[in-house]
């Protein structure tokens, strides 16, 4: 049971880290201020201008350390809990009447991404719950 809950937490482990290092890479880090979509939609319709880039920039941070901890199984709870929370954080913001599923692919423009983005935070938030559930502790139990 041991070795399959180490695979199955490996596996989930990998898709988080896929998950959260793709939209790391290519959609908060290395946007311009006002370029992404979602943080731009933010920082509009709330009012706050600390979403773009301030929070788009620290959310970038807290994902790549989440990654960064997913990558090591001793501290893959706590990366999985990273997530979690950041995933919560998101999914409020999606469901909030700032933002909506559906975001705005940039600034301004009617086209929007269909939910995916929401999608995938609902995916990380549940993947990092069964991770959180299912990664071996570091007590092995004898007998």
């Amino acid at each position: 049971m041991h070795g399959i809950r180490t695979l199955l937490g490996w596996a989930l482990a990998l898709f988080l880290i896929a998950i959260l290092g793709r939209t790391v890479v290519t959609e908060w880090f290395f946007d311009l201020p006002g370029d992404n979509g979602m943080f731009s939609t933010l920082a509009a319709r709330s009012g706050y201008d600390l979403f773009e880039p301030t929070f788009r920039v620290g959310a970038a941070c807290w994902a790549l350390v989440a990654c960064l901890l997913l990558l090591f199984p001793f501290f893959r709870r706590l990366g999985a809990f990273l997530a979690f929370v950041l995933a919560v954080l998101l999914a409020g913001l999606h469901l909030s009447p700032w933002l909506g599923i559906a975001v705005p692919l940039a600034p301004g423009r009617t086209a929007t991404d269909g939910g995916a983005a929401f999608y995938l935070t609902v995916a990380v938030l549940f993947g990092s719950l069964l991770l959180m559930a299912v990664h071996p502790s570091g007590r092995r139990k004898d007998g």
